[in-house]
């Protein structure tokens, strides 16, 4: 991927360029607020991560400029300020994708990958297929071959989110941030029941396993 990066502190902005380098990705880094802007409306980009709190202009401002520009790269923010109203200014501003800081690496990716992929995907696209797993967006059941599934609303959200990042280890921050409300105790086994409850449903009798647990990560759906 060809991704731009804005960030203004010297380590994060390092960090996350060295290591998206070493995976092979290309990443111009931009300082600042304007430099940012610039690079984005001057260059292609695959995906842009988007720092909130940047020098003379902020990444919300960067973000609005871009949009009513008719630019419409995805666009990952990155911002220490985690709060919900927070999150919610930035997605309304046109980001695809938020992510609290500090954050890890391998996140970063996954919803990297994962913004990418949405842009890909046909406009008014109404169902997702991964291996003979087939889900239907607007029915919200799911058919894995010949064999219909019916899902409860969780269930749903939960493959839904699964299949769109098939192949990829999503965490249980991952799960809680996009389908349990911001207040949701992670601590707790319920995200491991509704997996265990969805887990039973995909994978019937006979079929090879799609949802697997990553021993202290998270989960993966396969394709079979």
């Amino acid at each position: 991927m060809k991704l731009l990066l804005v960030e203004d502190d010297v380590q994060t902005g390092d960090y996350v360029r060295r290591g998206l380098a070493e995976l092979g990705h290309g990443c111009d880094l931009a300082r600042d607020g304007v430099e940012g802007l610039t690079a984005a409306l001057t260059h292609d980009y695959d995906a842009i991560i988007l720092d909130r709190n940047l020098p003379h202009l902020d990444g919300l401002a960067v973000l609005q400029a871009l949009r009513a520009q008719g630019n419409r790269t995805p666009v990952l923010l990155l911002s220490a300020l985690g709060e919900v109203g927070d999150r919610v200014a930035g997605l309304r501003a046109g980001g695809d994708d938020y992510l609290p800081k500090p954050f890890s690496f391998q996140e970063l990716l996954a919803r990297l990958d994962a913004i990418v992929r949405r842009r890909g995907e046909p406009p008014g696209a109404t169902t997702l297929t991964v291996g003979h797993l087939t889900l239907d967006l607007l029915g919200r059941r799911a058919r894995r071959g010949d064999r219909v599934i019916e899902l409860l609303n969780k269930e749903f959200q939960l493959l839904d989110y699964l299949m769109r990042h098939a192949g990829q280890v999503v965490t249980r921050t991952m799960l809680t941030e996009a389908i349990w409300d911001y207040d949701f105790n992670p601590g707790t086994n319920v995200i491991d029941v509704h997996i265990s409850r969805l887990r039973a449903k995909i994978d019937g009798p006979g079929e090879p396993a799609m949802i697997r647990t990553v021993r202290g990560a998270g989960y993966r759906l396969d394709a079979v």
